[in-house]
């Protein structure tokens, strides 16, 4: 772990169960809304769902195990899928209805936003993603947080996904600061403590979603502190900034 008492100069945020709160999507039903969508007739909907159910499968277990990213248009090819051709467009606008209550941004985000930015912290957006960059801005322009972002990297963007170390350092570039005067904060053991940590950030970890057993992996790593509440990042980041100890609520106490 980085010790305490380095000046944050930027917070990087996991997005899906940090900076969104935690859903638990039923992600097959995700491809037979797309395969309605593209008009496949009943018989066919259930094998196309799942054939890109298993290729996405496929896909987040090779970022676990391997560290490689993946991209939605890959996994609709891969189902035999034509890019841009129309069914296959009118079958992704049905994915993103399907997803579109599942990605709203907490309420407490901009107000932690604006505190940190404020204190001249600026902001940055990490996450393991098929998606592209057009959607997940959109996201951010749709719930008026986009301009609070000083910069995003996303995993569909690059080779890696998170806990790669070149994923994390990536981010800390793109807001032009050092690994070490950065804090992720994230809601995945593994992706979002041991990750940044391997890069020289510190790690603050919010243990309030319902990660999958198949999903979570087994590592060593501590966190820096621990969040209950997106409220408690700006008490620890200001602890860090001036050299204090962590607030009592927020120390992170070992199973």
């Amino acid at each position: 772990m980085v010790t305490p008492g380095r000046p944050v100069e930027a917070v990087v945020f996991d997005w899906g169960g940090t900076i969104t709160p935690w859903h638990t999507v039923d992600l097959l039903e995700q491809w037979r809304v797309f395969a309605r969508g593209a008009g496949t007739i009943a018989c066919s909907l259930n094998d196309l769902a799942s054939a890109l159910i298993r290729a996405e499968e496929q896909a987040w277990r090779r970022g676990r195990e391997e560290g490689v990213s993946a991209r939605l248009d890959e996994i609709l090819a891969s189902a035999g899928l034509t890019l841009g051709a129309e069914d296959t467009e009118a079958g992704l606008a049905a994915y993103r209805d399907f997803w579109e209550p599942h990605t709203l941004t907490h309420p407490a985000i901009p107000y932690l936003w604006e505190d940190l930015r404020d204190k001249g912290i600026r902001i940055g957006v990490l996450s393991n993603t098929i998606w592209d960059r057009d959607y997940h801005s959109g996201i951010f322009e749709r719930d008026g947080v986009l301009d609070l972002v000083d910069a995003a990297v996303y995993s569909s963007e690059t080779p890696w996904v998170k806990p790669r170390a070149e994923i994390f350092r990536a981010a800390a570039s793109a807001l032009g600061v050092d690994p070490a005067a950065c804090v992720y904060v994230g809601d995945r053991s593994f992706e979002d403590v041991h990750g940044p940590q391997s890069a020289g950030m510190r790690a603050i970890w919010i243990p309030h979603s319902d990660i999958p057993e198949d999903q979570q992996v087994s590592h060593e790593a501590t966190p820096d502190a621990v969040a209950h509440e997106l409220g408690d990042i700006a008490d620890i980041v200001a602890a860090w900034s001036v050299g204090a100890p962590t607030p009592e609520r927020n120390r992170h106490v070992a199973d």
